[in-house]
């Protein structure tokens, strides 16, 4: 537990930064790093750990590194300009406890920018909220990590123990940013990840898992669709029917998300096929994202998934002899569970406690973060707590600065407790 005099100080340091933390994150959004387009922003990222003193480390993405280790998802398009940042600061003679602080950089498409009120990548102020996409998600988060250890050493300190900050891609559609950070041999005794949890800690994800699905037809002209196939309406028929599968496995029901009613979601996020409006479709391929519990083995999932696509398939004429076609390239992550009881999570409750004035509030979440390649494949409880955010994902995504303000209090105040302080 810190002393009130130092969290006084991490406080006032806080704020005295906090301008510079807004432009910062403002800047970061203003880089549009979308899968594949993210090494600029890994650029100002490096540049900006550098300049504080980091040891940096920025690397790219290979497959053949991390395709052989457990939590990997297959990315069949590869890594051609896929890069990674780590900032280490380490302690000449440690005595506390060791951190990761991990966020993603990478953003989901934006849509059409029409249907924004503001342009998703020039960042907005406007009510207290910043928008952007990846304001929210998880550009802001990152930055509060980042500005909490400023206000350490702006306060006077440093911290007792090393620290690591992790800048990854890849959380968006497979998680194997984070893999290459394991893979490379980043260890801590916690990891903090600050994604926009609304001031709660994450204590469940599930897992998701990635597919398509490529469907055959029979073309003829529109004149004799009859005696055609028709390929999108038959990849519509067995989305019905994975939509049947979705409802069983809600139903079975899981500890965890036993107060949610639907908490596992099959999305067709992406379709596509034909070639002409007069030609009854030849093909068609839809991408489709599937929730499981916590637990649930994905060879299991798949198999029943495959086996449901096949069932739909054979009550077709054309498609029994013509078999869809079901290709895993994405996600592959198992669910996680952030067990009570944790060093860690006793801290950033009393953290958060002390800055919020109420206790802090666990949450089961219906998609995905990083935390799983801390808690599942190397021994890291994983704390998922960041600040309030709307629309990730959407339009007009936004975060709260002022939620942001008070976060980085709270990290400032986590990091001072768990890794210890020394005097600069």
């Amino acid at each position: 537990m810190i002393d009130e005099d130092t969290g006084k100080r991490l406080d006032a340091a806080v704020e005295a930064g906090f301008d510079e933390q807004v432009a910062f994150t403002g800047d970061l959004v203003r880089l549009p790093s979308l899968r594949g387009q993210e090494a600029t922003a890994q650029d100002f990222i490096a540049r900006a750990l550098a300049a504080r003193g980091f040891a940096v480390d920025r690397w790219q993405i290979r497959n053949e590194d991390i395709r052989d280790l457990p939590g990997y998802s297959p990315k069949l398009d590869g890594y051609d300009d896929a890069w990674v940042s780590v900032g280490t600061l380490r302690s000449s003679a440690p005595g506390g406890r060791s951190l990761i602080i991990n966020g993603h950089i990478d953003v989901v498409p934006e849509g059409p920018h029409d249907m924004w009120s503001t342009p998703p990548f020039e960042p907005v102020v406007k009510d207290g909220w910043m928008h952007g996409r990846g304001a929210g998600d998880m550009k802001a988060g990152w930055v509060c990590g980042l500005f909490a250890l400023d206000a350490i050493r702006r306060a006077g300190f440093r911290p007792a123990s090393d620290i690591t900050i992790e800048a990854v891609i890849e959380e968006e559609c497979t998680g194997n940013g984070a893999l290459a950070c394991r893979q490379r041999g980043y260890h801590a005794d916690a990891a903090l990840i600050p994604e926009p949890m609304g001031h709660g800690l994450l204590r469940s994800q599930v897992g998701v898992m990635w597919f398509q699905c490529h469907v055959r037809g029979h073309p003829v002209h529109v004149s004799r669709a009859g005696s055609g196939a028709n390929a999108i309406e038959a990849a519509w028929r067995l989305v019905g029917a994975l939509h049947t599968l979705e409802e069983r496995w809600n139903a079975a029901g899981h500890e965890r998300y036993a107060g949610m009613t639907h908490p596992l979601n099959f999305n067709v996020g992406r379709i596509e096929g034909g070639d002409w409006a007069s030609s009854v479709p030849a093909w068609c391929r839809f991408d489709m994202r599937v929730g499981v519990f916590p637990g649930t083995d994905l060879a299991r999932a798949r198999g029943d998934i495959e086996e449901c696509i096949a069932m739909a398939a054979g009550s077709d004429a054309f498609l029994a002899n013509n078999p869809p076609q079901v290709v895993w390239d994405g996600f592959q992550a198992e669910g996680y569970v952030l067990e009570e009881g944790s060093d860690a999570e006793a801290v950033i409750a009393e953290s958060h406690r002390d800055v919020f004035g109420e206790e802090l509030q666990s949450h089961a979440l219906t998609g995905t973060t990083d935390a799983r390649f801390f808690g599942l494949y190397a021994g890291i409880p994983a704390l998922v707590y960041g600040p309030l955010a709307e629309n990730i994902h959407g339009f007009d995504e936004r975060v709260n600065l002022d939620s942001c303000r008070q976060v980085t209090r709270a990290i400032a105040r986590f990091i001072a407790d768990w890794c210890g302080l020394e005097s600069l």
